[in-house]
C-alpha cells in the first residue's frame, strides 16, 4: 500500500509537512492546506501561483509526489445555496495544478445538508455529476469522502450518489461514520457504523483516510485516538482490505492535537508534527501485523 498523511496534519508550512514525511521515509503526501513563506495559508488550488511554485519546489527537492489533493470542493463549508461558480472556479484552479504535480486523485465532497434533511437534492447530483467528469475528462480521479456532506448521510446515500455520478469514486473515512448520524434510518439518528459502511463501499473505494475516534456523549462530540483505540475498526477494515488484495493509498488524518474544522483548535507545530509521525509509525506497525495474518 502507498503510506502517506495528509499534509496540513503535520504542519502548517510546507517544510514541517515535509519534514514529517521524510521523517516517515514516506513517498507520497496528500496536501490540503498549506503556507509558505510570505503567503498565507489556504488550500493548495488556492494558493497564489508564485506560492503554488515554490511549494512544488520544495515537494520536488525532497523527492515527494502529491498522490492525492484534499480540495475543498463541495465541501462541509459549503451548501446547495453555495453559488455554483465557486465550485467551478475551485476546479478550474485545481485541474492544471494537479496535472503539474502529477496527482491521480482529488478527494471531493457534495455539500453540507441541512440539520433536518435526509433526502439528496436533484441538484447535488447534477453538481456533482458535472464535476466529476471535468476531472475524469482531464485524465483525474475524484474521490468523495464519507463525511458532513450529502454523501455520507450514510452508506445509502453514499452508494445513491455513486449510481448517479459515473465515474467517481469513493475514498473512506475510517473515524467519520462515529460522530456523523445515520440519516437513513427514523429519527432520533443514531450515529453510522464504520463496519457497516465500509462493507457497502469498500468496491468502490481507491482511497482510505486513517483516523480514529470515539464517541463522547458527555461532550456531543468525538475523542480522537490513536488509530485501533477507538471505534472506527481500523484494524478490520485494514485486515477486510488486505485480504481483498487493496494496494492503494492510506493516508494519515489523526486530528488529535489539531481538528481541521474546528477554528478552535490550535497547537504549536512540534507538537503536531510529533503525533503525526508517533501515528504513522503506530500505523507501520499495525499494517506490518494485518499483512503477516
Amino acid at each position: 500500500m502507498k503510506l502517506m498523511g495528509i499534509g496540513d496534519e503535520a504542519a502548517d508550512r510546507i517544510e514541517g509537512q515535509i519534514q514529517a514525511t521524510r521523517e516517515l521515509g514516506w513517498q507520497f503526501i496528500e496536501p490540503r492546506g498549506v503556507e509558505v513563506a510570505g503567503f498565507a495559508k489556504a488550500n493548495f488550488h488556492d494558493l497564489p501561483d508564485a506560492a503554488f511554485e515554490l511549494a512544488v519546489e520544495q515537494l520536488e527537492a525532497a523527492g515527494l509526489q502529491v498522490y492525492c489533493l484534499g480540495s475543498t470542493i463541495m465541501n462541509w463549508a459549503k451548501t446547495v445555496d453555495t453559488p455554483f461558480d465557486v465550485t467551478l472556479a475551485e476546479v478550474r484552479r485545481a485541474i492544471p495544478r494537479m496535472q503539474r504535480v502529477g496527482a491521480k486523485f482529488v478527494r471531493i465532497m457534495s455539500f453540507k445538508p441541512g440539520d433536518d434533511e435526509f433526502k439528496i437534492p436533484t441538484v447535488v447530483f447534477e453538481r456533482v455529476r458535472d464535476v466529476t467528469q471535468r476531472f475524469l475528462d482531464a485524465g483525474i480521479q475524484p474521490v468523495h469522502e464519507n463525511c458532513m456532506n450529502y454523501g455520507g448521510m450514510s452508506w445509502q446515500h453514499a452508494l445513491e450518489l455513486l449510481d448517479r455520478c459515473p465515474g467517481l469514486k469513493w475514498v473512506f473515512d475510517t473515524a467519520n461514520p462515529i460522530f456523523n448520524p445515520d440519516r437513513s434510518k427514523a429519527k432520533p439518528w443514531p450515529k453510522q457504523d464504520p463496519w457497516e459502511f465500509w462493507t457497502q463501499v469498500r468496491d468502490h473505494t481507491v482511497h482510505i483516510h486513517i483516523k480514529d475516534a470515539t464517541w463522547n456523549p458527555a461532550r456531543n462530540d468525538a475523542d480522537y485516538n490513536w488509530p485501533g483505540e477507538g471505534q472506527g475498526r481500523v484494524r478490520d477494515i485494514l485486515r477486510d482490505a488486505v485480504a481483498c488484495g487493496y494496494s492503494a493509498g492510506l493516508s494519515l488524518e489523526p486530528h488529535m492535537v489539531v481538528v481541521f474544522h474546528d477554528a478552535q483548535s490550535k497547537a504549536n507545530e512540534a507538537e503536531t508534527m510529533k503525533n503525526f509521525v508517533a501515528y504513522g509509525r503506530r500505523l507501520e506497525k499495525m499494517l506490518a501485523e494485518v499483512q503477516a495474518g
